[in-house]
This record gives C-alpha cells, structure tokens and sequence, in this order.
C-alpha cells in the first residue's frame, strides 16, 4: 500500500473535509487510464490522500483510520459494496457520506449508475467536489446483511450455481432446468461474496446489471427458459400482512427500498414515503402480480436463495428485510 498527498491545500474546497481517495487494485489493473483522470481532477480540486490497498484487510484498516477525511472510492459495484458494508458494521454507515468514482466495465458499475452517480470519470470527479449528499435508503436482515438496489427470489439459474451472483444470459442454447434447491450446490452465506473464497479484487463475472433489471421484468433475458422457470412455495409477509403462502407456488419476488423496482435504481424523495419498500410477488403463468409497500418483509419456506445486489445468499428457510430509511448518504450531482 501506498500514501501520496496530493501537494494542494488540506481542505476541501466544498465541504471543509480533505479526501482519502482509495483506489481499488481492479480499478488500477483494468483501467489506469481512467484512475489516473479521476485522481488529477480530484487533486486539482481538494486535499487529497491517495491510498492504493492491495487486500480487504488493508482496506479495512484505512477506512478505519480515515480520521475526518471524507472517502473517496474509485472502483466498480463490488468496491461501492465493500465500503458500505465495512462502515455498517462498524456502526458508522449514517455519519459518513461516502463519494464514488465508477471505473470498469458498464454491467461492473451498473449499481453505481442505478443510484445516480455519473459513470462518466470526469463527471463523477466534479460530482464528487461540487456534488451535494443525497440520503440513501437501504435494506438491512436479521443476518446484518444490506441491500442498496434491490434482490430477488429466487436465484434458481446456472449462473447461481456457479457461485457468480447476478445472473447474466447468454445466447447459448438453454441448459437443463436447475432445481432450485440445488443452487449454489447447499452452500451457506453469500456465494463468493467480497469475502468469499476468490480474491475480493479479481474481475467479477457477473454483475450487479442483471439482478436490478431483473426486478423490473422477473423473466427478461431468460428466453426459452421462461416457461421452465419452476415456482417456489414460499410465505411471503409484509408488515404482517400475508401476500403469499404454502399451498400457491410463487415464481418470483422482488423488494426494492425506496418504493421504485427497475434499472432505475431506488428512489431518494424524502416526501415520498421513502421509509417503505416496494415488493412485488409475480406467480407462473403469468397471474397478475401482488404488489404491496412495507417497512418489512418477511419470507419463509425450504431452503431458497436471494440475489442482493450483486452477490447471491443462502440457502436459507427464513429470511426478514428491513428498510433503514436515510441510513447512509452519497454524494451526487446537484439538480
């Protein structure tokens, strides 16, 4: 790892904060022509430190040891992840806004684009300098797993049990319909997660593009495949109230915070009813779906997977998400 000061003032010319700008190794591997874009507009700009981790844990402990610089991540979905995820378990996701400069590929940094920053690298910089914070709903379980666009039951594709996360079809011919209770071959917790067995800064295959346009249309992209979709008994509650149960199987459900399912990513109006979530419950056959909003929801059943984001979890029998309302803030464009 390696620390550079930027050589310009210690305080950021918008906000009163310097910057600790964190590269991540993907970033800096796939794109260097991107990173380097983002790190001269960004020093122009504001005091900065420049951190380049070459694992979790050093990234972990910058984080931890950010004082009152505000952090910068430049990286892919993935990385965006990583960061929310190490500031809501140590308990300080809401008292530090966070700033994203997307550099990868467009399904590696579709997440990024859903919630509203520029995926463009000069656009995002000024995002970053001249932006303004926006509160961010999300998803918390009763795992403390998030969830920042949306997820998705059930995960019953190839890609799941490959250990991929998000889905992405392919022309191939389609394979043999997987048993979902078969996906990701019985494993536990999030399948190659950030933490999983694979490096957390090698390329991910799969992305977080199709888990959040499949909200929007729970069959796109699966082609020939749609009618072999098999449905899932499932119990499915918000707030208490059953939208599902046992003897009528379910072919998919979608909860997205904020009350906005599609590629558009989740809404951010503060006068809107944000502090509820939109859950959708579409059935085989092309039944008309449930829809409901809900500050939780609960789904029960045999063991069943779920697409967060990018990353796939299971198998698990129950499962509860909560919306956290304004739970943490990211800088964006202004209007």
């Amino acid at each position: 790892m390696s620390a550079q000061p930027s050589g310009h003032s210690p305080v950021d010319s918008v906000r009163g904060y310097p910057l600790l700008v964190v590269i991540d190794p993907v970033a800096r591997s796939t794109d260097g022509e991107s990173v380097r874009i983002a790190k001269d507009v960004l020093c122009a700009g504001a005091g900065a430190k420049i951190c380049l981790p070459e694992g979790p844990e050093e990234f972990g402990r910058l984080l931890a040891r950010r004082g009152h610089r505000r952090p910068v991540v430049i990286g892919d979905d993935r990385t965006l992840l990583r960061v929310v995820g190490l500031l809501h378990k140590e308990r300080e996701l809401a008292a530090v806004p966070l700033s994203m400069v997307p550099v990868g590929a467009p399904a590696a940094v579709a997440l990024s684009r859903a919630l509203g920053v520029p995926t463009d690298t000069v656009a995002a910089a000024r995002a970053v300098l001249d932006g303004g914070e926006r509160p961010m709903d999300l998803l918390t379980d009763d795992s403390d797993g998030i969830v920042l666009g949306g997820l998705r039951i059930p995960c019953g594709s190839a890609a799941t049990r490959l250990g991929h996360g998000a889905y992405v079809p392919a022309p191939a011919p389609p394979p043999a319909p997987v048993d979902p209770a078969e996906a990701l071959g019985g494993r536990g917790g999030l399948a190659d997660g950030l933490d999983g067995p694979r490096p957390w800064w090698k390329p991910a295959a799969k992305t977080a593009r199709t888990a959040l346009a499949m909200l929007a249309a729970p069959a796109a992209g699966l082609g020939a495949r749609r009618g072999r979709v098999p449905g899932q008994r499932l119990r499915i509650e918000a707030d208490g109230v059953l939208l599902a149960d046992l003897d009528r199987p379910v072919r998919g459900v979608s909860v997205v915070p904020g009350g906005r399912t599609g590629a558009e990513g989740p809404r951010t109006g503060a006068a809107d009813g944000r502090e509820l979530a939109e859950v959708v419950v579409h059935w085989p056959g092309g039944g008309r779906p449930v829809r409901a909003r809900a500050r939780a929801v609960t789904v029960s059943g045999a063991d069943f997977h779920y697409r967060a984001d990018a990353l796939v979890g299971g198998p698990v029998r129950t499962r509860t998400w909560t919306v956290q309302p304004a739970a943490w803030r990211l800088q964006l464009p202004r209007a």
